[in-house]
């Protein structure tokens, strides 16, 4: 099919890092810059869709833009990207004990603008948290800027009591229905 410009609409190093393990690397990393306010009354699903494609959309590039957004929800609440500590801590309370849901969307524009996406669903359940073991959690820093206030490729893993579902999901990227996306449209991945 020739040579396949891709660009990835995330400024995630993590993203890149899950990308390349299917063999890719972006031709280009252009991060979108959209609102990321939920509407009002919108439910977890529908949010992590319309933020992926409006990610994917976004970005003016040549070729193939492949964008994603994850969300960590606890029943029908959208729990935020943490920007405070406090914030990550009200979270991991939050989750602390119970299972919440994980939904990675990724989508991909194709050259002539039409989009094909998928949602990855991923229920994580959190062992029941101590206030030290949140403490700890939160001294790590790994929580900023975080879906829910954690990061399960880092300490926050030996928080988890079980998953259900993808884990690179989990990370940002589900590598299994992005793999389905980039092969239908003709990048060669092993």
């Amino acid at each position: 099919m020739g040579a396949l410009h891709l660009t990835l609409a995330s400024a995630s190093p993590r993203r890149r890092e899950l990308l390349a393990r299917l063999g890719l690397a972006p031709d280009a990393v252009t991060p979108a810059d959209i609102d990321e306010t939920p509407l009002k009354g919108e439910l977890p699903r529908a949010y992590a869709l319309r933020m992926g494609r409006e990610k994917a959309l976004a970005v003016e590039a040549p070729g193939f833009v492949l964008a994603g957004d994850t969300v960590v929800a606890v029943g029908r609440r959208i729990l935020p990207k943490t920007e405070s500590e406090t914030e990550a801590r009200a979270c991991l309370e939050l989750m602390s004990g119970r299972r919440h849901q994980v939904l990675s969307s990724v989508v991909l524009r194709a050259p002539d603008g039409s989009l094909r996406e998928r949602l990855s669903e991923t229920v994580v359940r959190f062992k029941r948290l101590s206030a030290e073991e949140i403490a700890a959690y939160l001294a790590g820093g790994e929580w900023r800027g975080k879906a829910g206030g954690y990061a399960i490729q880092g300490a926050a893993e030996g928080l988890v009591e079980w998953i259900r579902g993808s884990h690179s999901g989990v990370m940002g990227l589900p590598l299994y229905e992005t793999r389905t996306l980039l092969k239908a449209a003709g990048f060669a991945i092993g």
